[in-house]
């Protein structure tokens, strides 16, 4: 999913690409996986969370197995382009992370519970790199869709950052912001892991559990740590 050289940073507003009024690409309407639609508007008792977690081949898997769980979608948000393909996104010249879309069922998880996955499934200890995949599309970054989302979202994250201190690691750079327009990404992306079930993905459980965390450990991908990476 791309090697950058350099140390990759931020592109400036002003210069980033201009993008376009609507999409250049087909969006499919569903959810391969769980068979409800990708697209909003969604039922009015769910709820929207985004996390950006690296690569969004695994990340939109880890969440489409959680119960609670109603639909998936990889998508890109957090930049500025409007409505950028994977290629303008992969080039750093839009600004956008590559970013799991997901709506879910308060009633059945808590976004509390999906921050704890969010956290306990990727290294949120390194800025603009997950593993081998560096760029600014890679950060870690939680979206939140409602201030509540973001008093959660904080919370749960000065509680990882205690457990992460412990343990010896360094401090999270994961951003807290609120959503802006979010772009669902090419057919090719969507479910990817469950279209190519031995695709590329560099996901899984970090070693270090969330004090809040629900999901148990045989129900995430891989139990290999990812903490440790360069920073």
């Amino acid at each position: 999913m791309g090697l950058f050289g350099g140390t990759p940073s931020m592109i400036d507003e002003r210069v980033a690409l201009k993008g376009r009024a609507d999409y250049g690409y087909a969006v499919p309407d569903t959810h391969e996986v769980l068979g409800n639609p990708i697209k909003p508007p969604y039922p009015d008792n769910l709820e929207v969370a985004v996390f950006g977690m690296g690569c969004f081949w695994g990340a939109e898997r880890i969440f489409w197995q959680l119960d609670g769980v109603w639909t998936t979608a990889a998508a890109y948000a957090g930049g500025y382009t409007p409505y950028p393909t994977y290629e303008e996104v992969c080039s750093g010249r839009t600004g956008h992370a590559e970013v799991a879309l997901v709506v879910y069922d308060p009633k059945q998880i808590t976004f509390e519970a999906l921050v704890a996955v969010f956290f306990e499934n990727h290294n949120p200890t390194t800025r603009y790199q997950q593993g081998n995949d560096v760029g600014t599309q890679y950060r870690s970054t939680i979206l939140t869709t409602t201030p509540e989302q973001a008093e959660v979202a904080d919370k749960v994250r000065t509680a990882y950052q205690a457990r992460l201190t412990e343990a010896g690691h360094g401090e999270i750079t994961t951003d807290i912001e609120p959503v802006g327009p979010i772009y669902l990404a090419e057919d090719y992306h969507q479910q990817y892991l469950f279209k190519n079930p031995n695709g590329y993905c560099n996901h899984g459980f970090n070693g270090i559990a969330c004090p809040v965390g629900i999901l148990a450990q045989d129900e995430v991908p891989s139990q290999q740590s990812v903490l440790g990476n360069t920073d």
